[in-house]
């Protein structure tokens, strides 16, 4: 199947205060079953943590010809955006849990992500990772603890500039004409199942696949499997 296809490496981008290594335990597996190289760029962390995720997508396009763009919630948005304005470049599109179209404006992650930055300004990366373990499952809980003190100084600014960054509109998405997975949550309220199911709408050649928080806190890679079909449904139209 996969020579069929001549799929091209992945570059998968991680969330706001995510990590290269949850992508990976997201897709690694199900892009490992297709023989699609998969590359996670480490965020570095700061206000410029979007141009330089945009920057790193540029060269890893240079070097290949052609790329999968992708990622996770604001990795996803910048996947997009990076596909919005290089339709040469971007294969297919693989874009997990989008948070929002157009400006963030009252977006639930938007504010969670504001929210959050307030609390590292106010209590340091320990006394938010203590507020945010306090209402979260113990899985998502240990993917920030590691993360988050990974990112450290940097982590305040890089949520801001996430949480303030407009996404592609559905517009802009209408011109992305690659195939398209989109993988929504049904059960999460940060990263509504609604948005990324409007997303695979606007998408010209856009399949949604759907699980639950509850699905990917057994088993990360439910949230990339869901994807990665969905971008295979798309593929094969």
């Amino acid at each position: 199947m996969t020579s069929a296809i001549r799929l091209p490496p992945a570059v998968l981008l991680p969330g706001t205060g995510s990590d290269e290594v949850f992508v990976r335990s997201v897709f690694a597996g199900p892009l490992a079953a297709l023989g699609v190289p998969l590359i996670t760029p480490a965020p570095v962390p700061g206000e410029r943590l979007a141009e330089e995720f945009l920057a790193e997508l540029d060269r890893l396009a240079d070097r290949y010809g052609t790329v999968l763009a992708g990622g996770i919630s604001f990795g996803a948005h910048l996947a997009a955006e990076w596909a919005v304005a290089n339709p040469g470049r971007c294969g297919g599109l693989l874009a997990a849990l989008p948070a929002w179209n157009g400006e963030s404006g009252a977006a639930p992650a938007a504010l969670a992500a504001t929210v959050t930055a307030d609390l590292v300004a106010d209590a340091g990366v320990e006394g938010a990772l203590a507020s945010a373990a306090a209402g979260s499952p113990g899985w998502l809980g240990e993917e920030l603890g590691r993360a988050w003190r990974r990112q450290g100084d940097g982590l305040e600014a890089g949520l801001r500039a996430a949480a303030g960054r407009a996404a592609p509109t559905v517009e802009e998405l209408r011109g992305v004409g690659v195939p398209a997975g989109v993988g929504g949550c049904a059960d999460d309220p940060v990263h509504p199942a609604s948005v990324a199911r409007e997303w695979a709408g606007a998408l010209p050649r856009g399949v949604y696949g759907e699980t639950s928080l509850a699905a990917v806190g057994r088993d990360r890679q439910v949230l990339g499997r869901v994807t990665v079909l969905a971008f295979l449904r798309a593929w094969w139209g």
